[in-house]
């Protein structure tokens, strides 16, 4: 089993958790999306005195590289970059969409339904979202993209799916479609959603290359011109 320190600064909520294997050792959370950056450091020193654990035993840093908030991306990419490079660690990079479908799987027992797919939704302002589907093993059904919803949305798959939508941008799909084989849920990933991801991605030795590691911002970054 390895012992990996997961990330996750990428959406409203953040969390860090230390896995070993399967079993989550600790975790803090934070609900204040501006206050990530603060939250951060503390949160990992906090776990380290608990456990009594020293950062030099981990295996591998595994966090949520995107889409989601461009500020909390860049908290936390920069932070697990940052001890990878200190520690000589390995970097596991996951789409944060990919997290948000496992712990829309775990939440409903997806084993249960054939038919059923997972659409993380985050949102990206007005009308658009970070999103994709993905079934019930978390392959992706439709890759992730950003794209503005409407009444059509996922129109052919509903015919013979049901569809678990999730996430912050679920509830823009609230207002625009009423349909029989949509779920919504109301469940919230966290870092421990990362690390079952991560801890299968350590076993294939899905390391990311630490000097061209970036946020998968999935639109491009716009910031005001200076006069």
């Amino acid at each position: 089993m390895a012992i990996i320190l997961n990330i996750d600064t990428a959406t409203e909520y953040a969390s860090v958790c230390l896995s070993d294997g399967n079993n989550i050792l600790a975790i803090e959370e934070n609900f204040e999306q501006k206050n990530h950056a603060a939250f951060l450091q503390p949160a990992i020193k906090k776990i380290q005195t608990a456990l009594q654990f020293q950062l030099s035993s981990l295996q591998a840093i595994a966090v949520t590289a995107g889409p989601g908030s461009y500020t909390g991306l860049r908290v936390g990419l920069a932070s697990a970059k940052g001890l990878c490079y200190a520690l000589n660690k390995p970097l596991l990079l996951i789409n944060t969409l990919q997290v948000m479908a496992h712990s829309l799987a775990k939440n409903y027992h997806t084993d249960k339904t054939n038919n059923l797919l997972l659409c993380p939704l985050i949102d990206a302002r007005r009308m658009e979202v970070f999103t994709a589907l993905y079934n019930k093993h978390l392959e992706p059904i439709i890759n992730p993209s950003a794209i503005i919803v409407d009444e059509s949305f996922l129109k052919e798959e509903l015919k013979e799916n049901t569809i678990i939508m999730g996430g912050s941008g679920s509830k823009k799909m609230l207002q625009l479609i009423t349909h029989e084989n949509i779920i919504f849920s109301t469940t919230v990933h966290n870092a421990t959603d990362l690390a079952a991801i991560a801890t299968q991605q350590f076993e294939n030795k899905q390391f990311t290359n630490l000097a061209y590691s970036e946020p998968y911002y999935l639109k491009e970054f716009y910031t005001a011109k200076k006069i």
